[in-house]
């Protein structure tokens, strides 16, 4: 058959419904698409990209191909004229399919060596089957793809996700330095002042001896005008200027524990909370305070990845640090909530689903709107974490 020696069928099967083109469009990309097939698969998507290459079109309508048109008409033409595909080898017509080889044989072929032993069936008898086999597969991959799809939707979100969590926590780490620089820059002003004012004093202090020791100077200057009897008695009532005592800078009050008391200053700024809350494990109808200390409920599910640690029947948060040992208590502000619950469980236990709960869980809980429920923890002999 002179058309199948020019092009293979393959090369005229759409890449989507695997069937012989019909209406084939040249998307930009090269590939050719079956238009009806091309806007199936764009109706659901954001972007117009290849199913193939995932490359996207730069036309919302892409022009028929129209070389890939006549070829596929002329082949379905022959097709539907009885024409049949002939053996390459023995120039025969294909009405045998080798069930072990599985490939269209033709008369010659069945009898040669090649295909000795060889269990066969005529063609148009194994054609539905295979076609059928051939469609399953077909829905499996398009269910994976779609799962794929889906994945990488989820992948791409979770990335966003953690580039907007890393700009956020840049931002509040800056803040809380923010105002650690400028808590040390008001203290170094308000040191650096005190002694600036120290050193105003003493040096006010010492300009006004200086003017009386230069009084006193031409006094005695005066006196020598004076009679030898004055002048004794002026010689004897006068004392020689002295240094004032506590003149100098106190260098050591102004830098005695410098650092010391600084930061016991910033421990009035600085406040110490014993548990911050793991934003990663909180359930999507909570929502944290910017400093990871505090949760109110809302009504809106928020829009975070839905990751392993995370809980997602619940609305429940856990603390980012546990312990294994020791005695611990909070103290914790409910507020005037109608409904809450407080608790500790092992890290191990179940997130997901309705069996956290069920085991390794001790709290406490209030509710006006239910009745009593009681939750018991089991320890078990060797240590876990909480």
């Amino acid at each position: 058959m002179a058309f199948v020696k020019i092009v293979s069928v393959e090369d005229l099967n759409c890449p989507v419904c695997f069937e012989i083109f019909k209406t084939p469009v040249l998307l930009s990309c090269s590939h050719s698409i079956c238009k009806e097939c091309l806007q199936q698969f764009w109706k659901n998507r954001k972007t117009q990209d290849c199913p193939v290459c995932r490359r996207r079109s730069s036309r919302d309508e892409p022009p028929c191909n129209l070389v890939l048109k006549n070829l596929c008409e002329s082949f379905t033409a022959e097709s539907a004229s009885g024409s049949e595909e002939v053996c390459i080898i023995h120039n025969e017509k294909l009405k045998l399919f080798c069930l072990d080889d599985k490939q269209p044989v033709c008369i010659v072929c069945r009898d040669s060596e090649k295909h000795a032993n060889h269990r066969f069936s005529p063609i148009n008898e194994v054609v539905p089957s295979y076609k059928e086999q051939l469609n399953t597969a077909l829905k499996s991959l398009q269910e994976k793809l779609k799962h794929t799809e889906k994945d990488k939707g989820e992948c791409d979100q979770t990335v966003q996700h953690i580039k907007t969590q890393a700009e956020l926590t840049e931002r509040q780490i800056k803040e809380e330095f923010k105002k650690l620089h400028q808590f040390l820059q008001d203290e170094e002003e308000a040191s650096i002042t005190a002694l600036r004012k120290e050193e105003e004093q003493k040096s006010q202090m010492m300009k006004e001896n200086c003017c009386v020791t230069c009084v006193i100077d031409c006094e005695l200057k005066l006196t020598a005008f004076l009679t030898s009897e004055c002048y004794s008695r002026a010689q004897s009532s006068q004392q020689d200027p002295q240094m004032l005592s506590g003149a100098l800078i106190n260098v050591a009050d102004h830098l005695r524990n410098l650092t010391f008391r600084v930061w016991k200053k910033m421990q009035q700024l600085v406040q110490n909370s014993p548990v911050t809350l793991d934003p990663n494990t909180a359930n999507t109808y909570l929502i944290l305070s910017d400093d990871l200390t505090s949760l109110t409920s809302s009504e809106t599910w928020q829009p975070v990845p839905d990751n392993p640690e995370r809980f997602d029947e619940y609305t429940c948060v856990l603390g980012s640090e546990g312990f294994n040992s020791g005695t611990h208590f909070w103290d914790v502000e409910v507020g005037d909530n109608s409904e809450w619950v407080i608790g500790v469980t092992t890290e191990p236990n179940q997130r997901k689903g309705e069996v956290f709960f069920k085991t390794n869980v001790w709290c406490i809980r209030l509710s006006l709107f239910l009745s009593p429920i009681s939750f018991s923890l089991e320890l078990n002999e060797h240590n876990s974490s909480a």
